[in-house]
């Protein structure tokens, strides 16, 4: 993904296939955070946030992905 792809409150796919949700967009970085299964939904309304905030660079964007689909083509698309 660019950083232009990115909005508050999108959520996608980055680390493993972990979902994650955009917290803020800045000049080169977005912060997202971490989306587990089974977690009280309240943990993450924010801000603050109950769960911690991760930034992602200019060397993470392009690792992130708008679905699981995009990222299973992704890694096929780098193994050849």
């Amino acid at each position: 993904m660019k950083h232009s792809d990115f909005y508050i409150g999108l959520e996608f796919f980055a680390s493993a296939g972990f979902v994650w949700r955009c917290t803020d967009v800045g000049s080169r970085t977005i912060s997202a955070i971490h989306i587990e299964e089974g977690r009280d939904a309240s943990w993450y309304n924010g801000p603050p946030y109950t769960v911690a905030e991760t930034v992602f660079d200019e060397y993470d964007l392009p690792g992130c992905h708008r679905n699981i689909e995009e990222a299973i083509e992704d890694a096929i698309h780098e193994s050849d």
